[in-house]
């Protein structure tokens, strides 16, 4: 069993920060619609709060880890050209996809709106946090507030899926491969 380095990193991309951020940020919209709707705020200690705002510091770092992998290292090895006469273009996942037209949109559709969309959706966070963490109390007294922080990351958490969904198709049409290859398990042969 083995995988190469390229694609355990794109794994960590997607897989580690881009799942776990997906899942952070769906945790908070259904806490902010549950709170949204609770008669009486409920008083939480001091510890809870901390951890709060260590959930929220946690999913903005999650997200700008997943679009800093993806924008600093996935994204070159994703645009590198090929050499002259190479006709394998496995290593050269642009190409590969705009070589077919079956596959050209993926490229065309799919990596256009990934490359621009993903950047909404640590921002969005970053700002949902911010005010979470520094006027929380006050969402109770301010409903539009509320209303513009549940949009927020409503926003974030749509950006977030739209840019995981084609990172997924793009993967499965056209992996990322190369670099050092690690055995997991066995020998190498």
């Amino acid at each position: 069993m083995e995988i190469t380095l390229r694609a355990l990193i794109t794994l960590i991309h997607g897989m580690l920060f881009g799942a776990f951020f997906l899942m952070a940020i769906y945790g908070l919209v259904v806490e902010l619609f549950r709170s949204a709707y609770v008669g009486q705020p409920s008083n939480l200690s001091s510890k809870v709060y901390s951890l709060e705002r260590f959930y929220l510091i946690c999913t903005v770092g999650l997200g700008w880890a997943a679009v800093l992998t993806g924008a600093y290292i996935i994204y070159p090895w994703y645009r590198a050209v090929p050499p002259a006469g190479v006709t394998d273009l496995a290593l050269y996942p642009r190409f590969l996809l705009k070589s077919s037209a079956t596959t050209a949109a993926w490229h065309d559709l799919g990596m256009e709106w990934k490359e621009h969309i993903a950047w909404i959706a640590p921002i969005a966070m970053t700002m949902v946090a911010y005010i979470l963490t520094k006027g929380r109390l006050s969402l109770r007294t301010h409903p539009q507030v509320r209303t513009a922080v549940l949009v927020f990351a409503l926003v974030a958490l749509g950006a977030a899926g739209v840019a995981g969904f084609f990172g997924a198709m793009l993967n499965k049409y056209a992996p990322i491969n190369g670099g050092t290859t690690i055995h997991l398990k066995g020998k190498s042969q």
